[in-house]
């Protein structure tokens, strides 16, 4: 016997026949039972007989099942389930949303906040964000609707809308900054870049990076508040003048954010006193920009009669931190002495200056004893060798200004400066600042400057957390559309650290990710029909991360 699906007009039934031989002995069928129409049958309304003929059999009933579960691979999903939480909060979602929408037949926002999320869960290329769906959920999206084609596509509209996007982020950061916004941080770090072809109106140019060396590399602004919350970026070719960005970026940050008064915080890296004149011609809405610029002392000897009697009345016998003000050129010079800096500094290149006088008096002693006739153990030396050999050991050690090593002489010679080693132990554990900002003592105005140690931290979790660099993209609006996509990253990162900061939590972002991460999604297959799907237990850490950073805990019904 068997079951047979027979139709009649537009319905179906189901049927149980049996075969037969009649007795011309050819092949007849005969129905026993009709159990129903087909649809009657789906619904239940035969379970019983099926039942019936399962425990006949001595096999477990329907509701028994086959015993079998089957688990589906396990999904990561808190850290996505955190930052796309984080992200709709502050307004993302809605304002990328109404921005690509009608753009494409696809959700863009979904595949851009994937990019995004990506950078700071697990940095990848194009092809790298696909094979980690694979072990990842993204709440909202399906890893079927993310295609290597429609990642770019999302790309070209963000610089296609650049200037809106722009002023939508501003928009949104608005309500997160202080309305009376008085200092930003500005400074600028190199991106390193691939690829060898040259593109019209190329970023890519090769300059001296950062970190050392001449590379293809493209140029990254931040501004940042003094909270840390960067507001705004801009992307420059690689041969860009630090100098000449400065105007045009803080001008575009004073046309979206309600800026009374600028005071720019800046590394040496991005202003020098070489510039005093373009410095005092800058102007923000017709007023002179303040800022506060960190100077290197040994390179400018007219600081020496100005620092020498600070140093003699508050530095020699001071046990902390002490602060000093003077005239210079029509600016502020501040100076903040840290005795126990400057104790490390001097020990440390009184150590170095004796470790290189210990090894040229050996040399000297086998060079004597070489011209005397004997013929000490070891390789044979000469004069101009040693020479060379030690004045590399001095310039590595950073000490060229300080052990004057003749490289005319026809022997081995060299001197200890004396007035450039005062010097630098007059200089040793000073800071020194040049700043126009009146009325601010120099205590905070050191501070202000501490500050900026922050946004080279931003950096930092740039290059490193969220690996900006290098660069595999070669148009140019690429390169500014994935510098977007990381700034975006970077503004998760720091609106995360702060709500951490906030409740005194102990725990960075990078560590609050890796908490979530252990969020899993499950999947399970019962008896072979049955289906269900649900969340790891979360333990007590997990919780209390949630409740601190003030964001719901991962739902499986809105997964």
């Amino acid at each position: 016997m068997f079951v047979k699906t027979t139709t009649s007009g537009p319905r179906q039934y189901v049927k149980l026949v049996e075969s037969y031989r009649d007795t011309a002995g050819v092949p007849r069928q005969r129905v026993i039972l009709t159990l129903g129409r087909l649809e009657s049958v789906r619904s239940g309304e035969a379970d019983s007989l099926l039942n019936g003929l399962l425990r006949a059999a001595g096999k477990p009933s329907l509701e028994e099942g086959t015993g079998e579960v089957a688990f589906a691979p396990a999904l990561s999903v808190g850290d996505t389930w955190l930052l796309t939480a984080l992200w709709k909060e502050l307004g993302f979602a809605d304002a990328f949303r109404r921005l690509l929408r009608n753009r494409h037949p696809f959700d863009a926002e979904r595949l851009l906040r994937v990019r995004v999320l990506n950078r700071l869960c697990d940095p990848e290329s194009k092809l790298g964000i696909l094979r980690r769906l694979e072990g990842t959920r993204v709440p909202d999206v399906s890893a079927e609707s993310v295609n290597h084609h429609h990642l770019l596509r999302t790309m070209d509209t963000l610089t296609e809308d650049a200037d809106r996007v722009d002023d939508a982020l501003a928009g949104l950061l608005r309500p997160l900054i202080d309305q009376e916004l008085a200092i930003v941080f500005y400074d600028l770090t190199t991106i390193r870049a691939e690829g060898g072809s040259d593109e019209s109106k190329d970023l890519r140019h090769f300059g001296r990076a950062k970190e050392g060396g001449t590379i293809r590399q493209g140029m990254l602004g931040v501004v940042q508040t003094a909270e840390g919350l960067p507001i705004h970026h801009e992307v420059f070719a690689g041969h860009t003048g630090e100098t000449t960005t400065l105007v045009p970026t803080i001008e575009k940050v004073l046309a979206r954010y309600p800026i009374r008064r600028v005071v720019l915080v800046a590394d040496r890296g991005l202003l020098s006193l070489d510039h005093l004149d373009a410095i005092r011609a800058l102007r923000v809405r017709d007023q002179p920009l303040e800022f506060i610029l960190a100077v290197p002392a040994w390179r400018y000897g007219d600081f020496d009669s100005l620092l020498a009697p600070f140093h003699e009345k508050s530095c020699q016998s001071a046990t902390k931190e002490v602060f000093g003000e003077m005239k210079w050129q029509g600016f502020r010079l501040i100076v903040a002495h840290r005795p126990d800096r400057a104790s490390e500094q001097g020990r440390v290149r009184d150590e170095r200056i004796a470790a290189l006088e210990a090894d040229a008096a050996q040399w000297a002693e086998k060079l004597d004893a070489q011209d005397a006739g004997r013929t000490p153990p070891g390789r044979k030396l000469s004069d101009p060798g040693t020479t060379a050999r030690f004045y590399k050991a001095v310039a590595d050690a950073h000490l060229a200004n300080i052990i004057q090593v003749d490289l005319a002489s026809e022997v081995f010679s060299y001197a200890i400066d004396e007035r450039a080693l005062e010097r630098a132990r007059l200089i040793d554990g000073k800071l020194i600042l040049v700043s126009n900002v009146p009325g601010s003592p120099p205590a905070e105005i050191v501070a202000r400057y501490k500050a900026l140690a922050d946004i080279e931290r931003g950096f930092r979790v740039l290059k490193s957390e969220i690996e900006i660099a290098p660069v595999f993209h070669r148009l140019p609006d690429r390169i500014r559309a994935h510098a977007l996509i990381c700034f975006l990253a970077l503004l998760l990162y720091r609106v995360l650290r702060l709500r951490l900061k906030a409740k005194a939590s102990p725990i960075s972002p990078e560590r609050a990710l890796e908490i979530a991460r252990r969020i899993q999604y499950h999947q399970i297959t019962l008896h072979q029909r049955q289906s269900a799907s649900g969340l790891s237990a979360m333990t007590p850490q997990q919780k209390e991360l949630f409740q601190t950073i003030a964001l719901p805990e991962p739902s499986a019904r809105r997964l």
